[in-house]
This record gives structure tokens, C-alpha cells and sequence, in this order.
């Protein structure tokens, strides 16, 4: 019986953690560039033959590889990626990778996240513009001309984030290696004036989130029953 609720109890954990990514990703259903979050578990086997007991391991957060739609604004800082690839921006928690594209240029130039921290090129430096020549033009590879002339080009990076990423803001990602610039990529590309919306599907998300809340019900009503059984034979056999 205790093993029963040892399995019930590693149950609700696992439970209650994909519960947490399921909210936060309805959370997010409308932040520009978020990327939902998936829990994969595995069995962890306590003992060996017969008298092995299996439970629910806590679980490994991975990050969702499916690309939002694309809406366009008409704004020529916002930028969308097409393919997979990330921005990356300078924070004080070092290069953060995002897909959200929405920058803008501050008074010296510089190109901004929408939080406020510069726009790395593929060499990992900020983008510096000319305040004076208004909007750059991006070309589809992120190359950024004012007048006609080049001044820039924003860093296209490959990433992997691996399975318990860290997030930095709404739609960062915590880099735990140095990401790699896209190079000589047909397939990966920038579209201006346009922003890639959030990959979460709500509907589908609900529904995940209704199963999941009834299962949490399920294990703790069965760990009531355990508990009831457990009671019920402690009487008996201290009656004898």
C-alpha cells in the first residue's frame, strides 16, 4: 500500500509541473515570438524482479519547434524570422535568443529590442544606425541599408535549447552554449515588417489542461482510498 502512494504521489508531481507549462503557455498565447513549452517523463524503476516498483519521473521541459503565423504591421522595425533560426539580443544575463522581432532605434542609433537591450549582429556586436536616415531596409538575409547604403545586418543564429531551458522575459531563451551564426542558408531568411505571433494553439492547450486536471483529481481520489484501506487495516489487524 505505501508503494501505491509513493507511485500516487511522483503522479500528482508530474502532474503538477505539466500543469505549470500548460498555464504559462495559455499565458502566453498572445506574446509575439513565445515558443510553447512541452514536459517529456519517463518511468524511474525502484527495485528489480518482482517486487520492482515503477514512478512517474518529475519530468524535462523542451521547447516547442513549431512556427507561429506570421502577421504583418506595416512597421519597418518589426522583423519576422522565416526558418529556423533566433535573434539575439545583449541582456545583463548575457545573449539571449528570441524570435520576437519587434526593435526600434534609439536616439544614438543604436537597434533595440522591445525591451530596451541591443540587437547582436552575427558577430555578436550591437547594431549601430544612422538616427538621422530614418528606417533601415532589411535585405532577406538581415542585411540593413540606409540611403542605399549597407550599415548593418542583423545576426541570424542557430540554437538548440535543449531540454530544461531557462527563459529570459516572455519570449527569451537562456543560451547554455554560444550560439552558432546562420551561415550560407537558403532556407532561413527575414521578413520586414511583419512579427511571427506565438505557436500556442489555446484550444488545444484548454483541452490538455482539463485532462490534466482531471487526472490530478483521479490520483488524489485514489490516494484517498489508499489511505482508507491502509486505516481500515490497521484496525482490523489491531483488534486481534
Amino acid at each position: 500500500m505505501r508503494d501505491s502512494l509513493y507511485v500516487a504521489l511522483s503522479a500528482q508531481m508530474a502532474l503538477e509541473r505539466r500543469l505549470d507549462t500548460i498555464a504559462d503557455n495559455v499565458a502566453n498565447a498572445n506574446t509575439v515570438g513565445f515558443r510553447a513549452t512541452g514536459v517529456k517523463f519517463e518511468d524511474v524503476v525502484s527495485g528489480t524482479g518482482q517486487k520492482s516498483v515503477s514512478f512517474a519521473s518529475s519530468g524535462k521541459t523542451y521547447l516547442s519547434g513549431a512556427h507561429g503565423p506570421l502577421t504583418e504591421t506595416g512597421n519597418p522595425f518589426d522583423f519576422a524570422i522565416q526558418g529556423d533560426a533566433w535573434f539575439a539580443i545583449d541582456t545583463p544575463a548575457g545573449p539571449v535568443m528570441t524570435r520576437d522581432g519587434r526593435f526600434s532605434m534609439n536616439e544614438n542609433g543604436e537597434l533595440m529590442s522591445i525591451e530596451g537591450h541591443p540587437v547582436l549582429d552575427a558577430g555578436g556586436a550591437p547594431i549601430q544606425l544612422d538616427p538621422r536616415n530614418g528606417p533601415p531596409k532589411a535585405g532577406a538575409d538581415g542585411s540593413l541599408r540606409q540611403n542605399d547604403q549597407l550599415v548593418g545586418s542583423i545576426g541570424l543564429y542557430n540554437f538548440d535549447p535543449g531540454v530544461n531551458f531557462v527563459r529570459y522575459g516572455n519570449s527569451g531563451i537562456v543560451p547554455a552554449r554560444t550560439p552558432e551564426p546562420v551561415t550560407d542558408r537558403s532556407d532561413v531568411g527575414i521578413a520586414q515588417g511583419f512579427v511571427e505571433e506565438s505557436n500556442v494553439n489555446p484550444v488545444l492547450e484548454m483541452t490538455r489542461l482539463i485532462m490534466v486536471q482531471r487526472a490530478f483529481e483521479n490520483t488524489a481520489a485514489l490516494m484517498r482510498q489508499t489511505e482508507s484501506s491502509t486505516d481500515e487495516a490497521i484496525k482490523t489487524l489491531g483488534s486481534k
